[in-house]
């Protein structure tokens, strides 16, 4: 069986954001049998979860993990539930229909220059995904303290029996990303081959 990693990007992100590029990087590198896939989302909840899903439907002779990242590990939850796989979740939103809630209305990506209209429908898409119990082990669980978009505290309480990672200060991007690539790719149980 093939393995895969699927990284799901934030809010407003693309696959061109640092996270993804630096997982991209060292996955080609260190674990070049594994491939890496990280597609540029819809904007709208259901859009996405539905795209995601076709690439695993896709696939159905590989082994495939997440990295989530922000929203991305929101629906990582969701899919590590689903598929009961493990998931690396870095700075995720817990409840990210509460806070999207605060940005209802037209929103431009950064990355790829989309307009695109954020409404109270797709804040029931959001919470219609939400995972209330969580297989604790399926998890590795990063968040920095200086997050200045979500509460650290929120994913810390709900992980807290999952692999947990709290660093001190740092920012919603996780300053010094890459150092903890080794430690994703130990929690993956990611082989190298000869």
């Amino acid at each position: 069986m093939s393995r895969a990693i699927l990284y799901i990007h934030g809010f407003n992100s693309s696959p061109l954001s640092m996270k993804a590029e630096l997982s991209k990087a060292y996955l080609a590198t260190h674990f070049p049998h594994v491939e890496f896939v990280c597609p540029q989302l819809m904007s709208s909840p259901n859009a996405a979860i539905a795209q995601l899903e076709e690439i695993i439907q896709s696939r159905p002779d590989t082994q495939w993990q997440f990295i989530g990242s922000s929203l991305g590990g929101y629906f990582s939850t969701y899919f590590a539930q689903k598929y009961q796989q493990q998931a690396v979740l870095v700075n995720p939103a817990v409840k990210p229909y509460l806070l999207l809630a605060e940005v209802i209305g037209w929103q431009t990506n950064p990355y790829t220059n989309e307009r695109y209209e954020v409404t109270a429908e797709h804040m029931e898409q959001l919470k219609a995904l939400e995972q209330e119990k969580i297989t604790e082990n399926l998890y590795q669980v990063m968040v920095q303290t200086g997050d200045e978009v979500l509460d650290y505290r929120l994913a810390a309480d709900k992980y807290q029996n999952s692999e947990l990672i709290v660093q001190q200060g740092g920012d919603h991007s996780f300053i010094n990303f890459s150092d903890m690539l080794p430690a994703i790719a130990n929690f993956l149980a990611l082989e190298h081959q000869n």
